[in-house]
């Protein structure tokens, strides 16, 4: 088993912050709430730690120099994090896809998709190495 050491970690002090700004929102609010709801909460959560961030933030998908779709990420950190917010139990394969091609489109290395769940906040971090 290998283990990875904290300083290893891209952007590990700044996302450690997030991820503590999404543990107090859950303390606070529990479960329950709408997705909404949530990303409201983290908003203040972030603005109250001195983020810099932009919500909702448009990004559009192109192919060959034309527009061929359009994305909203939830939250651009710092600018360098990307933070989606969702709500249930269990990491879907598109939510975790949706985050890295956010990753890809915006040419950012790491994403973090937090699922607010009825226990807990799950949280994962996907990475683009390319």
């Amino acid at each position: 088993m290998q283990t990875e050491n904290k300083a290893e970690l891209i952007y590990s002090e700044i996302s450690y912050k997030i991820i503590g700004v999404l543990f107090e929102v859950y303390n606070q609010l529990g479960h329950g709430h709408p997705e909404s709801t949530y990303q409201k909460a983290v908003a203040v959560g972030l603005k109250k730690s001195n983020f810099t961030f932009s919500e909702q933030l448009y990004v559009p998908v192109s192919f060959k120099g034309e527009k061929v779709g359009k994305n909203f990420l939830d939250f651009l950190i710092d600018g360098k994090i990307v933070l989606e917010i969702k709500r249930g139990d269990y990491f879907v394969k598109s939510h975790i896809d949706q985050v890295y091609q956010y990753l890809v489109s915006k040419d950012l290395k790491l994403g973090i998709l937090a699922y607010f769940a009825p226990r807990t906040v799950h949280l994962k971090r996907i990475v683009n190495i390319i």
